[in-house]
């Protein structure tokens, strides 16, 4: 029998916010598995102890920034309607139906005021690792690394121009001294000393977020961004570290320095990493060796002249420390530049007369001249790694690890876009968003063990 409601809803009801939770609710698991406490010893310095009016309770301010970064909601303004309405953002924030929900303002007061430059949002992504560590999903023994773009809120075609300065790396000094030992193994005079000369590059500033970087690669879109480094470890895929940089910043340049920091601060045991082909660089290969752990980086794709041997078709000998081209012939060492680089040349003499001269070179004074890096050693070793037994299964797991990590933050965690500008502001939404999949893996894997 057809029947249509026309009662108002205006009765009194007697009812328990508690009732109406679902008892399986995610929020639910999070209340019951995540100690938040360790938040007012945090922030405790950031408050006067005797001035001032009584401010809004720390845990409720943190508790609404994390429903934000739970649920992927990208507006202060929209958090706060959103709890209005939510019952159990309310239950989980310890607000009454009746209660009015903190205003969007204060958050933003806060970020911009009270945390501005300090680390916060850093000391809470670690403290929630070391919660994971506590409930031994933390396996610390591999780790998988690689970055992904985060679209700036800035216009790319308002930029402007400026000469800067480029970053002397880390490794230089090393770097010199290897060429320097190696010249003299090989018998060849020190370099004389070079009058240091500051190197300068032009960049894209953009005028809308000076602090993102501009990114043009390879069938990728052309914008300002902002790039999300990140560490995942292979036992329960728990984020082990999020780093920031400019988009303009290369993979590899803060990658040692940060696989370092993981080791220091969550005492790891790390024997083995997994990486993208942008890590596969001399200095990484070596700094890997150095720390001794079993380096597995995906072959990186090079295109040589058309027409001519790929670098592979030569032979090198290690213990004579030649190389021995496609016709048989030999090229021995030369010397060792400034940038690391051995030179193996051969007898224009005899290249004149081979019958692959075409294939080989089209210099005018017929020499083939073949270049090794003085720790290209340690890549070798790398590319073996990669071919191993080990080294297949590791990366095969790279996929599953990292890449689904990142798939989670874009696609339930919105982390597509810069919510505001500034490295800052972007480290915080990268460090949130990261810690909040943590706890997320941590409340549901206790769930299920009861």
């Amino acid at each position: 029998m057809f029947h249509t409601r026309k009662e108002a809803q205006n009765e009194l009801e007697f009812v328990s916010i508690e009732d109406l939770v679902p008892h399986d609710h995610l929020l639910r698991k999070i209340d019951k598995y995540i100690d938040f406490s360790f938040i007012l010893g945090r922030v405790r310095p950031y408050y006067s102890e005797d001035n001032g009016r009584p401010s809004l309770d720390p845990l409720v301010l943190f508790k609404m920034m994390f429903i934000g970064y739970f649920y992927g909601v990208r507006s202060e303004r929209q958090l706060e309607k959103e709890i209005q309405m939510n019952i159990a953002y309310r239950w989980f924030l310890g607000l009454r139906l009746q209660d009015p929900v903190p205003h969007h303002s204060t958050i933003s007061w806060n970020r911009r005021k009270r945390f501005n430059k300090t680390d916060i949002f850093q000391e809470i992504f670690d403290e929630i690792v070391l919660q994971a560590m506590n409930h031994k999903m933390v396996g610390g023994r591999v780790l998988f690394t690689d970055s992904t773009h985060l679209k700036a809120n800035a216009n790319k075609n308002k930029f402007t121009k400026k000469t800067v300065e480029v970053e002397t790396r880390e490794y230089v000094d090393d770097l010199d001294k290897a060429i320097e030992e190696d010249r003299k193994e090989n018998g060849k005079k020190p370099l004389k000393v070079r009058e240091e000369v500051t190197e300068t590059k032009e960049v894209r500033k953009s005028t809308t977020d000076p602090d993102s970087g501009f990114m043009s690669r390879d069938q990728k879109q052309e914008m300002f961004c902002y790039l999300d480094h990140r560490t995942t470890d292979m036992k329960f895929n728990i984020i082990t570290d999020a780093f920031v940089t400019p988009g303009n910043v290369h993979d590899s340049v803060p990658y040692l320095q940060r696989l370092d920091r993981q080791i220091e601060r969550f005492k790891l045991n790390v024997e083995a990493v997994a990486l993208d082909s942008g890590y596969l660089t001399n200095p990484i290969c070596k700094g890997l060796s150095d720390r001794e752990l079993f380096g597995v980086i995906a072959h990186r794709r090079y295109h040589p002249t058309k027409g001519l041997f790929p670098k592979w078709k030569f032979t090198y000998n290690s213990e004579e420390n030649y190389y021995l081209c496609p016709n048989g012939q030999v090229l021995p060492y030369r010397t060792t530049t400034r940038e690391g680089y051995r030179e193996y040349k051969s007898d224009p003499k005899v290249c004149t007369d081979c019958p692959l001269l075409q294939e080989c070179t089209r210099s005018k004074n017929h020499q083939k001249v073949v270049t090794r890096h003085v720790w290209e050693e340690y890549k070798d070793k790398v590319r073996l790694n990669r071919l191993s037994k080990s080294g297949k299964m590791l990366y095969k797991y790279r996929k599953e690890k990292i890449e689904r990590s990142f798939a989670d933050s874009k696609q339930l965690h919105g982390l597509r876009y810069c919510r505001l500008r500034g490295i800052h502001n972007a480290s915080e939404q990268v460090l949130l968003t990261a810690a909040c999949q943590n706890m997320k893996k941590i409340a549901t894997h206790l769930a299920k063990l009861g």
